[in-house]
């Protein structure tokens, strides 16, 4: 039997990737992190962010994100 994996919160998620819990919430604001929001939190599977990072994606939403600053 598999483990199910653990959401992540905001907080956990942005420790763990070494950014800010600001630019987590620019990057949902945006929709380039994949997240999913259960009632009014925003959750994160580590699997789905790690991927996400080692796509590359992550390294466009920070372009995108000093662009607009």
């Amino acid at each position: 039997m598999s483990e199910v994996e653990r959401w992540l919160s905001l907080e956990e998620i942005s420790k763990h990737i070494g950014v800010s819990k600001d630019t987590i919430r620019s990057w949902i604001k945006k929709e380039t992190i994949p997240f999913h929001k259960i009632g009014r939190q925003y959750k994160f599977r580590l699997s789905e962010v790690d991927a996400w990072v080692e796509s590359g994606e992550s390294a466009d939403a920070d372009k995108q994100n000093n662009a607009e600053e």
